[in-house]
């Protein structure tokens, strides 16, 4: 058994002149006579390996010569700085240990060559190896990463919120019913916002951030059937302590990503100069002036209308940055939504829409706080008043005002990346269509 070190590629620069071991797969391979470069990716980072027949064994230049795309090794071998190669590290080969190899009767089915989308879909499991793929991972691991630091340093607490809800926190129609016992019906939820009210009234700021679901129909390249969400809720807080969170919020996750993923986004072919952009303060306009703005440009939106994905494509035409929609109608707007008091038919709440045609990313404002509007607004709705009793005693008990917001991570990933659908953001993305792998 070798004592030698296994490193990582990512820190194979650590390494120069060092005799070390990689473990991990066979991303490509080049042959040139009596010379072979195996490509070797890790997970960190792909590197090039220098075979050389006449430094080798002859059965291990052959080896590695019949190496079959994504079989298993580990390659020893030393470190060398190469200016030229991708990362500026290469490995001169001293040996190699395979694992498994691929076999020629059946081989790794994603090539080189083109693929259709329903074809790398179909083999998601394997096509999350590509180097595409990889990259975005990893910024959406930036973006998780960066969305906790910021809430975790500005004194949010993270409460975690039920999968299983007894009720819908919005339209009763996009809900995931499932059975419970006793023959009771229980909801896949849709938004964690109403647990993380009562959360905020105990611990003041919070957040929770997890799977949520919704039933909608939707084949559009912004909806997912199963996506994750991130929530802050926070008492004594208004529409405009949520305009000024969300705003730090994304500055604060743009610049971490520009900061510690410029591999990744290279590798996107992402322009980033759209996203050195995204600085505050962010232009701010009310849906009336959105209403006017989209019909001086053909939309035949009418006032009380919600925007499609096209309205919102079109109001972010003119700007470099996301750009914030207050006050819609309260009859586009869930039950929980707080009236302006100056006018109540407009409610108030705000969507913060990304530019370059990827929409919204986050939607919330300020929640009803009074008991008789909230009774009213749940009867309106329709809704079971049973269901919401724990939510109605915090109309009782200490009531304050209090705002919050919701990000799907997907929306967010999506834009910063420049992908053209939300499926390429999430590992396992599920759809309409789509449960499996």
């Amino acid at each position: 058994m070798s004592t030698l070190p296994v490193v990582r590629i990512a820190d194979a620069g650590h390494h120069d002149g060092e005799t070390v071991r990689i473990a991990g797969w066979l991303y490509n391979l080049r042959k040139s006579g009596k010379i072979c470069f195996p490509l070797v990716r890790d997970g960190s980072g792909i590197i090039q390996c220098v075979a050389v027949k006449s430094a080798l064994p002859e059965d291990v230049f052959e080896s590695i010569k019949n190496l079959t795309q994504e079989s298993s090794l580990i390659v020893t071998g030393k470190i060398r700085a190469e200016a030229r190669a991708a990362g500026g590290f290469e490995m001169d080969v001293e040996s190699v240990e395979i694992l498994q190899r691929v076999t020629e009767e059946d081989p790794y089915p994603i090539t080189p060559k083109d693929h259709g989308i329903e074809f790398l879909m179909d083999h998601r499991h394997l096509w999350l190896r590509s180097k595409r793929q990889t990259a975005i991972i990893k910024i959406r691991h930036e973006v998780i990463k960066a969305v906790r630091d910021y809430f975790d340093s500005n004194g949010f607490t993270l409460m975690d919120t039920p999968i299983f809800t007894p009720a819908a926190c919005e339209g009763t129609t996009t809900l995931f019913e499932c059975d419970y016992f006793e023959d009771e019906k229980v909801y896949l939820t849709q938004s964690g916002q109403l647990y993380n009210e009562a959360n905020a009234m105990a611990l003041g700021k919070v957040y929770c951030f997890g799977p949520t679901f919704r039933a909608e129909k939707s084949k559009t390249r912004r909806h997912l059937t199963e996506f994750w969400m991130v929530e802050p809720e926070m008492a004594y807080a208004t529409l405009e302590d949520v305009k000024r969170v969300a705003e730090e919020m994304i500055v604060f996750i743009v610049g971490r990503v520009l900061e510690n993923r410029k591999a990744e986004l290279a590798a996107l072919d992402r322009d980033v100069q759209k996203l050195n952009a995204i600085q505050a303060p962010f232009p701010r306009i009310s849906y009336d002036e959105a209403v006017k703005i989209l019909q001086s440009k053909g939309s035949e939106i009418q006032w009380g209308g919600d925007f499609g994905g096209t309205d919102e494509t079109i109001l972010t035409e003119a700007f470099d940055r996301p750009i914030m929609v207050d006050r819609y109608p309260s009859e586009v707007k869930a039950f929980y939504f707080e009236p302006d008091p100056d006018r109540p038919e407009v409610a108030l709440g705000v969507d913060v829409l990304a530019p370059e045609g990827y929409g919204e990313i986050i939607g919330g404002g300020q929640r009803v706080h009074s008991l008789d509007l909230l009774l009213k607004r749940i009867d309106e709705h329709k809704l079971p008043r049973e269901a919401f009793n724990w939510y109605i005693d915090l109309r009782k008990f200490g009531s304050v005002p209090h705002a919050g917001f919701g990000m799907g991570i997907e929306r967010c990933v999506s834009w910063i990346c420049g992908l053209e659908h939300l499926r390429e953001a999430i590992p396992y993305p599920r759809m309409l269509n789509r449960t499996r792998p």
